[in-house]
């Protein structure tokens, strides 16, 4: 075979450090399509990029080449750096993140979910959103390097 396909789309949720509320609603809209542009930079798609304050959600493809860890510490870093440079925010992204797989048929709710943020999270906080994701997904996990 000469060459390699893959179909793989991977929602990425990352959080602030200590969920600090640091990204202000008047950014977010321009944060969300720079973390796009580190994704199209890198060989990446950014299917959908949204969030809150203090967490980012990203519906990503990936390309064989790179690897997920990578892929998310391109966004996190980047984005940090942006934030500081353009901003003045001296915004810190958490050590971790979470990956998801998400299969083809999902991939439009999935988008829907993340674009409708700000909306879920007047019902729901972070810490609950991210929990039920882990356990959907039957990730085993410590609260306290969740929420540590």
């Amino acid at each position: 075979m000469a060459h390699t396909y893959i179909s793989a789309a991977i929602h990425c949720v990352f959080s602030t450090k200590q969920r600090v509320h640091g990204i202000p609603a008047r950014v977010q809209p321009d944060l969300w399509a720079y973390l796009g542009g580190i994704a199209r930079a890198n060989g990446m798609k950014a299917l959908a990029v949204g969030g809150t304050d203090n967490h980012v959600h990203a519906l990503l493809t990936i390309p064989a080449i790179i690897s997920i860890g990578h892929a998310v510490e391109l966004l996190k870093s980047g984005s940090s750096k942006w934030l500081h440079d353009e901003h003045s925010l001296a915004c810190t992204w958490q050590d971790g993140y979470g990956a998801f797989t998400v299969g083809v048929s999902q991939i439009p709710p999935t988008i829907s979910y993340i674009t409708s943020q700000p909306e879920h999270h007047r019902k729901l906080k972070f810490e609950d959103e991210y929990v039920a994701i882990l356990r959907k997904h039957k990730i085993e996990y410590d609260p306290k390097f969740v929420f540590g």
